[in-house]
């Protein structure tokens, strides 16, 4: 009952913060309510019995992830009224993309059914149940799931080289570093030798 109790608790509000999140205006909030939802589905992992996956989702997600993404958010001087321009034009691609999530979110739940997943992964692997909660979950991801956890990394992989090609493009009134042209520079070019007159300024 209790355990029962807790998911459904948990699951609420981790929905709710996920909700939040997409419809905050202002995103320091957004990045709070994503901070509290990576805190509730650490506790749904935990009542899966994975600890080290919570673990991880707190410390590096809310810890650095999380955390960062806010500073970085404070730090950026957004323009709202300008950012906002423009939206209407997007209303109906994004409306459209709502009613198809919320179709295959339905024909899961009208199609679900429980099933002791943790019985029958252990039925499949008895060695799983003689590992401790690390070792189990990498012999899972690395022998049953290993191509979906490939999938993941490149996925990231893209992701990264795409905000890294985003951050890099070339943009008007932006001072950005040179090395080569920091390394290449000459000692003359460094600085100037001027000679200044006793009672004269430069």
């Amino acid at each position: 009952m209790i355990y029962t109790l807790c998911f459904y608790l948990f699951a609420l509000i981790t929905v709710f913060s996920g909700f939040m999140v997409i419809s905050s205006r202002n995103p320091v909030h957004s990045v709070l309510f994503l901070i509290l939802a990576f805190f509730n589905a650490a506790g749904l992992f935990v009542l899966l019995g994975a600890e080290f996956v919570a673990m991880i989702l707190v410390i590096v997600y809310v810890g650095a992830v999380a955390v960062l993404f806010m500073f970085v958010v404070m730090m950026l001087d957004i323009d709202y009224t300008e950012l906002r321009k423009g939206f209407g034009k997007y209303m109906p691609l994004g409306s459209l993309i709502g009613v198809v999530l919320l179709v295959e979110i339905a024909l899961v739940g009208m199609n679900w059914s429980h099933v002791q997943v943790t019985t029958d992964v252990a039925t499949a692997t008895p060695a799983l149940s003689e590992m401790n909660n690390t070792k189990a979950l990498g012999s899972l991801l690395y022998t049953n799931y290993v191509y979906l956890f490939q999938l993941a990394g490149m996925i990231l992989l893209v992701a990264m080289i795409g905000a890294i090609v985003l951050t890099h493009r070339k943009r008007p009134g932006v001072k950005k570093q040179n090395i080569n042209r920091q390394v290449m520079r000459r000692r003359e070019d460094a600085f100037d030798t001027v000679k200044v007159k006793p009672g004269q300024g430069l």
